[in-house]
């Protein structure tokens, strides 16, 4: 199938309409903290209030959502207000005096509960206070951003340690911090602008190309030896569709701030090609949430449920590589994992999304808040792919 421009249009419509009228009411205002700033965003199904500890990812994420939406879809001075009660909470609560290093998740009034073995809050820090640095125009806040950006390429060079997740038994590199380093690093350059970024990009695609994808195999690895090797171990032969396919739209997106380069545009359709053949449940629809590269079983329980942002990152995914190469394929990817998760994950009675699903497509469990869902990753698929559509339109 192809889309018409008429379906295009609605599609268009489609996003932002539920963006605007159904995503974003289920979170504000009702989840602004107005006592001690940021967000309280554990909900059930219909808002109610599950927790009100707070998730640091989900202060930088909420920030840049936020900043974004003014930024880019309408100068909102609501949103501008809620963006800063985040960042003002981020800044004096987030951060370790004593290290720098960010917490994990923190009390209501901001007093820390836990750290993580990896800098995964610095990272969504930068792109809330890169975004919110475009919306207000203050150079404070571009100048963090890159400080922080900063503090991320110390921790990946090792020039700041961490407490290593895994001993030197057995080494091994993870697609995840190239992956999401390169969001990263075009969200500072889109907002604020930093000389790094062109460069740090370029390395973080050839290594994701060099050591995970395996045309041999048709997969892309989550982790591999520090050479780029199979890990034959149950948690080494691990394929996470959700977060190739995530770091193929980043690199789709590369594709086009370097004036629509071909050869990265294949490498982001083949990762896509890859994981849809991988992850696509043939018998249920929807994308299992892990494989094993040799059709082993899974060690994690979740191998086969149906995650939210794994959806998410697959509609982006799919429309875009559609939108640039105008294959059919692409269009009928995508109509297949828009519908399967509007159908699944959609809560109709109250909004937004259920984040996980039993294989069959039935509810695991109804929250729409916890440490690690919240207006993110949603909101930024609508958002994105109105913007992809509503771009191409005009320049067709």
């Amino acid at each position: 199938m192809k889309y018409s421009k008429e379906e295009l249009h609605e599609l268009k419509d489609f996003y932002l309409g539920q963006l605007l009228n159904d995503t974003l009411p289920f979170w504000f205002p009702r989840c602004e903290d107005r006592k001690y700033g940021g967000y309280l965003l554990m909900r059930d199904r219909d808002g109610t209030l599950l927790d009100d500890d707070k998730s640091v990812w989900f202060v930088g994420r909420t920030v840049w959502t936020l900043a974004y939406l003014y930024n880019q879809v309408d100068k909102n001075e609501t949103w501008l207000r809620l963006a800063k009660t985040g960042i003002d909470f981020c800044e004096k609560y987030c951060f370790d005096p004593t290290d720098g290093q960010m917490y994990f998740y923190v009390t209501r009034d901001g007093k820390p509960i836990r750290k993580r073995r990896y800098f995964f809050s610095e990272t969504f820090a930068v792109i809330a206070y890169a975004a919110y640095a475009k919306a207000t125009g203050d150079d404070y806040y571009a100048h963090r951003a890159r400080e922080i950006f900063t503090t991320c390429l110390q921790y990946m060079s090792g020039e700041r340690s961490l407490l290593p997740r895994y001993l030197d038994t057995r080494p091994q590199r993870g697609l995840g911090v190239p992956m999401i380093m390169i969001n990263v690093a075009q969200q500072l350059r889109e907002n604020v602008g930093d000389d790094r970024c062109d460069s740090c990009i370029a390395t973080w695609i050839h290594d994701i190309e060099k050591y995970h994808v395996k045309h041999e195999l048709e997969a892309v690895m989550e982790q591999v030896t520090p050479e780029g090797n199979i890990i034959n171990h149950m948690d080494g032969r691990i394929i996470n569709p959700g977060h190739a396919v995530e770091a193929a739209w980043f690199i789709l997106h590369e594709a086009v701030c370097q004036n629509n380069d071909s050869r990265l545009i294949e490498l982001g359709c083949t990762i896509l090609d890859y994981m849809w053949k991988l992850g696509w449940d043939k018998d249920h629809g929807g994308i299992l949430f892990m494989r094993d590269v040799y059709n082993k079983p899974v060690q994690e329980y979740c191998q086969d449920m149906k995650f939210w942002w794994t959806h998410n990152e697959f509609i982006i995914a799919t429309l875009y590589a559609y939108l640039l190469t105008g294959k059919e394929k692409y269009a009928d990817m995508h109509r297949k994992i828009h519908d399967y998760s509007y159908a699944h994950f959609h809560d109709k009675k109250f909004g937004e999304w259920f984040g996980y699903l039993h294989r069959d497509g039935t509810i695991a469990q109804p929250a729409k808040g916890n440490l690690h869902k919240g207006p993110f990753h949603l909101p930024r698929q609508e958002m994105f792919c109105w913007k992809l559509i509503d771009n191409y339109l005009k320049n067709d």
